[in-house]
């Protein structure tokens, strides 16, 4: 079958220029930029990858030289705080448990019977010798000695006219105008008289006596308890009914126990110094009252107990001390001169041992040292010389032959250095027999 030649021929000509534009402008492909933007997404991951790569084996090659750097410079030191040994004086002290004591206590009763009419004093009163205190109903003492005053009138006349009479009768006898023995009888009769003279008057001063019961005064001067009797009750004098109680202030004592073991101690102290020191602090022993003398000591040692009392004086100007109150006493016995002394918390224990780091070219070497003494934080040491640097911190992470750096600020939370302040403080009490730090040397 053959093409009709003029099949062709029968296209209209702009049919055929349409044709040929077609084929010469063909349409674009849809999917074609999506390819070229996919291309760019992945050359730019591909370019981030190379940056991220070229960061990581910079950033590698940088740690490895500063750990190379710290191999040839060696480990880091330990951050540490320091403490100077130092020589100086530190005291000795005994330390022991008192009772505040008045050196005067009165408790007034009464000593004739009758009614009470007036009570002059204030509950808490601060009174002196002599001040008035009670009142008691004086009308019937006053006519007992208005009476025995009477009988000794009487009888002083009495007296009277036999002296007058044994002196006419001296005379007569001199003359020779009576008797002997009626001198004699008169010169007795005399000396009754005065023997019945001498009774009036010890009436006469008891009744006095008597009168001056009724008027109640302070004996001491100190301060007035509770009221313990009020106006119109009826005292007697056999009763053990207490009208009052006045306790001396000023100046008062304090009475506390020293170790018969430290006995000897105390003694030397007192026979170097006149008066030693005793300061007096509060239940807590945190807060001190009062700074006064010792006294002097008991006679005898307590078996039951080891111990030995002590009295001690304060001014107590302030009233601080209250009679039967309990404090904690702290006798100075010696004062060490010359000695190394440290911090306490520098000085550590293992077991028995005590030691500490000495810092030497920014390294910690272990020292074994011997506690002593211990006051106010400071603690007296043997074993190293005053001049020496210590440790005072970080000891969870010190060993010997560690390397340093010493820092003026303290670091927080270093609860192993106070830690080893705490025990130490504890292991010196207990050894001391209560004494501040330990014995002496």
């Amino acid at each position: 079958m053959t093409a009709d030649p003029n099949e062709n021929s029968s296209l209209r000509p702009q049919d055929a220029v349409s044709d040929r534009e077609l084929k010469r402008d063909p349409t674009p492909d849809p999917a074609h930029p999506r390819h070229k933007v996919l291309r760019i997404v992945l050359w730019s991951l591909l370019l981030l990858v190379i940056v991220l790569v070229i960061v990581f084996l910079w950033h590698h090659h940088e740690e490895a030289k500063k750990a190379a750097a710290k191999a040839r410079q060696g480990p880091p030191g330990i951050t540490i705080t320091s403490a100077t040994a130092q020589k100086g004086d530190i005291n000795v002290y005994l330390e022991a448990i008192g009772t505040v004591t008045p050196v005067y206590t009165a408790s007034i009763t009464s000593q004739v019977n009758g009614q009470v009419l007036e009570v002059h004093y204030r509950e808490g009163q601060i009174v002196g010798k002599g001040d008035a205190l009670i009142d008691i109903d004086p009308r019937p003492f006053r006519a007992t000695l208005l009476a025995a005053q009477g009988a000794l009138e009487r009888d002083e006349n009495v007296l009277a006219q036999a002296q007058m009479d044994l002196d006419r009768y001296r005379e007569s006898w001199a003359r020779n105008g009576i008797a002997k023995q009626i001198l004699d009888d008169q010169e007795k009769l005399v000396l009754q008289d005065k023997g019945t003279v001498k009774n009036d008057q010890g009436n006469v001063e008891f009744d006095q006596v008597q009168l001056d019961f009724c008027h109640i005064t302070a004996p001491i001067a100190g301060r007035v308890g509770l009221r313990l009797v009020d106006p119109g009750n009826v005292v007697q004098s056999s009763g053990n009914t207490i009208l009052a109680v006045i306790t001396q202030l000023k100046p008062i004592t304090v009475v506390f126990t020293v170790p018969e073991d430290s006995l000897g101690q105390v003694q030397t102290g007192m026979r170097k110094k006149a008066n030693l020191s005793v300061d007096a602090f509060d239940r807590t022993a945190q807060t001190k009252i009062d700074t006064g003398k010792l006294l002097t000591l008991d006679n005898q040692i307590d078996t039951t107990t080891g111990t030995v009392k002590g009295r001690a004086q304060f001014d107590n100007k302030n009233n601080a001390l209250f009679p039967n109150q309990f404090v904690n006493t702290r006798l100075l016995v010696d004062t060490l001169e010359g000695v190394t002394l440290i911090p306490a918390s520098a000085i550590q224990q293992n077991g028995q041992a005590s030691f500490v780091y000495v810092i030497q070219d920014n390294v910690a070497h272990n020292r074994a040292v011997k506690p002593g003494v211990t006051e106010a934080a400071m603690t007296q040491v043997h074993g190293i010389n005053p001049g020496d640097v210590v440790a005072n911190s970080s000891f969870d992470k010190l060993q010997d032959n560690t390397k340093v750096v010493i820092s003026n600020n303290p670091p927080s939370g270093n609860a192993s250095g106070g830690n080893a302040s705490g025990s130490k403080s504890k292991e010196n009490k207990s050894q001391g027999g209560k004494s501040s730090g330990g014995n002496a040397p």
